[in-house]
């Protein structure tokens, strides 16, 4: 028999304690994971009618919205489908078939895509209030016409296709996220009645922008490619009337899947990026005035089947708005930010190793500087002393540095071991070229496991220092990823333990050599041990609560869906342990039932950065936040994906200055802040957290943003020169 949260009772027993909960009799103790992710893409949609964040980085959050629905059209409706198609009826966590899902999420999807485009309209009239106009469906100047016409004849035509669909004609393949126009026209001369297709190529700008000298003003002018197309597409056609002409964007089932019998997990994946581009249509998105037989056509030719159709008023590919974002426009962007470089480093002259070695440091990215990370792989370059390195890379983007310190060291003769995992969605393509580059420069490449993604973020230096040998490691919430590091929350762990260094060499161990870890002193790796640790954190919160002690348990991750660990909370609540969840998208758990979770809060920070890093702590038997807490952190989310199917690694935090900064600075403001907060209600919804009548507002990211950190604060700066946090007055003291 399986056993229950507390370890020691049947999952009967919560099962019971779930019906004598405040619940319906038709309503599940969790929520739909998919439907949850559609109301943290509302959350993110919601700061785009932010009066508080300028008009440009509002339009960012609208972009932002439209790419994750995107994603998630691609990846989770598409599994779905698949689901559907092949008569599988796993039922979801909340007891949902996979058809019941689809008919769920098609229901929201009209709302939401109609929601973003009455926002853009809004937008759009503050652009033109602040001079920046879009002016797809607007008349432009005698001297803007002309160029635009110009342009097109000289820089689009050239690239653009005509094709004619007919009988002679096989239906052209559309891409993935491709757009197209069909034009119904009339040959003048024959009166004969055509349709003819043209496929936007990817390479094209989504938007063109008339320079400020041909306007003559100071305002910036952007018209979409495809408005620009319709526009001057009698061009194109010669010797036709153009009756009409509607726009159109495909999304394609983007979903990797790799047998576990692949023999060349590489060559396997760059077939699999292939089929991609030709995975099966999931949504179809035209105009709300599409004409009626060319919509027809479009169903039939793209096989749309099971495929949510969207129609617009608007833009097509509201991601595309990110190119109008870029418009060098200061006044309508967040005041420029520059991280700060640690100063305990700097003040040992940048001598990362040594700073180091005087005690373990933990640095808050993006409010401190990430090359503090490339900084430390380029020094084991050079550093004579340091015969190997070993780096897992999940995500690196396409202009890493740290991957060409990786290259410089095994260019200078180090021993370089790069775990590059081919799985990361969406940067498999990247991964590969990375890879190759590595192999060629002379690292030694490891893909990881076939059936599961090495997800944890850890580099570990082996240096010589006298008569043996030292390594430092890093650990990380986030990835090696210099762009992402500018716009996420995470934190960057540096230590010399010792204990910390042998668990990490038989982590990298395990992922290159198949060699699971045993006598593991302080990590613990998922899957092997990951989920059991957390599990033993509830259980002795249960247990001290039980005792009369204080029990508390307090987490941030980006999704909590693992039932599993969800039970274990619900479990935590009805024994009296105070539990507080930062969890910025999805989550499963049910907060503030009685009978259930009636000591758990639930609570999402959306702001202008994204809240990234994964931290853990519960009170252990005493006052929380305080000396005694014990607290991890981890690239880990509270998913069955991460704890069951991903190599990940959760780390202890037991230096002092370490453990207080992740604690009662990092994790503290976050349960604090009321300007950038959302309460998860039990009924599934949530609303703004507003400051208590007569508090300060506060707001996490301004206080980093305006705040050093703790541990590498250095001794240039007094205590004093950190505000303390206080959680009982739930305001900075």
């Amino acid at each position: 028999m399986s056993t229950s949260p507390t370890g020691n009772q049947p999952l009967a027993a919560i099962a019971g304690a779930t019906a004598l909960a405040e619940l319906g009799p038709d309503e599940s103790p969790y929520f739909n994971r998919e439907l949850s992710w559609l109301q943290f893409n509302q959350r993110v949609l919601a700061e785009a009618c932010n009066a508080a964040y300028p008009l440009l980085e509002r339009v960012r959050f609208l972009s932002i919205s439209g790419s994750n629905l995107d994603e998630f059209m691609m990846i989770r409706v598409a599994g779905l489908v698949g689901q559907v198609q092949r008569g599988l009826e796993t039922p979801s966590i909340d007891g949902r078939s996979p058809q019941q899902q689809l008919a769920a999420i098609r229901e929201k999807l009209a709302d939401l895509a109609q929601r973003q485009q009455a926002i853009w309209r809004s937008l759009r009239e503050g652009l033109a209030a602040a001079d920046i106009h879009v002016a797809d469906e607007e008349r432009v100047s005698p001297a803007a016409h002309k160029w635009l016409k110009a342009y097109f004849l000289n820089e689009i035509l050239p690239v653009i296709t005509p094709q004619a669909l007919d009988p002679a004609h096989p239906f052209p393949f559309v891409q993935n996220g491709g757009i197209g126009i069909l034009f119904t026209l009339t040959r003048d001369a024959t009166r004969e009645q055509l349709i003819e297709m043209v496929l936007i190529p990817g390479a094209l700008p989504r938007f063109v922008r008339v320079p400020d000298d041909v306007t003559g003003e100071s305002g910036a002018l952007y018209i979409s490619m495809g408005r620009l197309i319709q526009r001057y597409a009698e061009v194109l056609f010669p010797g036709f009337t153009i009756e009409g002409d509607g726009m159109f964007r495909v999304l394609r089932d983007s979903d990797i899947e790799i047998e576990e019998e692949a023999e060349d997990l590489v060559r396997t994946f760059r077939s699999a990026l292939q089929r991609r581009r030709r995975g099966q249509v999931i949504q179809l998105e035209i105009e709300e005035d599409f004409d009626p037989d060319g919509e027809s056509l479009l169903l039939d030719q793209l096989g749309v089947n099971e495929a949510a159709v969207i129609k617009t008023d608007g833009v097509i590919g509201i991601d595309g708005l990110a190119e109008i974002v870029r418009e060098d426009r200061p006044d309508l962007k967040f005041d420029a930010y520059s991280p700060r470089f640690p100063e305990r480093i700097r003040e040992h002259d940048g001598d990362a190793f040594s700073a180091i070695r005087e005690k373990d440091i933990i640095v808050h990215h993006p409010y401190e500087s990430f090359e503090v990370v490339v900084d430390f792989i380029r020094q084991a370059a050079a550093d004579p002393d340091v015969v190997a390195i070993k780096q897992t890379l999940y995500r690196a983007g396409s202009q890493s540095a740290v991957v060409g310190a990786l290259i410089e060291a095994a260019e200078a003769g180090k021993s370089v071991t790069a775990v590059v995992e081919l799985k990361a969605r969406f940067d498999e393509e990247q991964n590969l070229q990375w890879a190759s580059k590595l192999e060629r420069a002379g690292v030694q490449v490891i893909y990881g496991f076939t059936d599961w993604k090495t997800h944890a973020k850890v580099a570990m230096v082996v240096r010589r220092e006298g008569n043996s040998f030292r390594t430092y490691c890093h650990f990380g919430t986030g990835n090696y990823h210099p762009v992402t590091a500018r716009i996420y929350t995470d934190l960057s762990f540096f230590t010399a333990d010792p204990k910390l260094g042998r668990d990490a060499a038989k982590m990298f161990n395990f992922v290159t050599g198949y060699v699971e870890p045993h006598a593991l002193e302080r990590i613990h790796i998922a899957p092997i041990d990951l989920r059991e640790e957390i599990y033993a954190r509830i259980d002795a919160e249960i247990a001290h609560a039980q005792g009369g002690k204080p029990a508390a348990i307090w987490m941030k991750c980006n999704q909590l869906t693992d039932e599993g660990v969800i039970d274990r909370l619900y479990a935590a609540s009805q024994a009296g342990v105070q539990i507080e969840l930062v969890v910025r998208g999805i989550c499963c758990l049910r907060p503030g039932i009685a009978g259930l979770s009636e000591n758990i809060r639930v609570k999402s920070v959306i702001g202008r950065f994204l809240e990234h890093s994964r931290i853990y702590a519960f009170a252990n038997g005493h006052a929380m936040p305080g000396p005694h807490s014990a607290v991890f952190i981890a690239s880990a989310d509270m998913m069955s994906r991460n704890l069951d199917r991903r190599v990940e690694a959760l780390i202890p935090i037991l230096n002092r200055t370490v453990h207080d900064q992740v604690l009662q600075q990092v994790l503290l403001a976050n349960m604090l802040d009321t300007e950038q907060s959302w309460w998860l209600h039990p009924d599934g919804s949530y609303s703004r957290i507003e400051a208590e009548e007569g508090a300060r507002p506060f707001n996490c990211h301004r206080y980093f943003m305006t705040n050093p950190s703790l541990s590498g604060r250095g001794g240039a700066l007094e205590a004093g020169a950190v505000p303390k946090l206080s959680l009982r007055r739930g305001a900075v003291a």
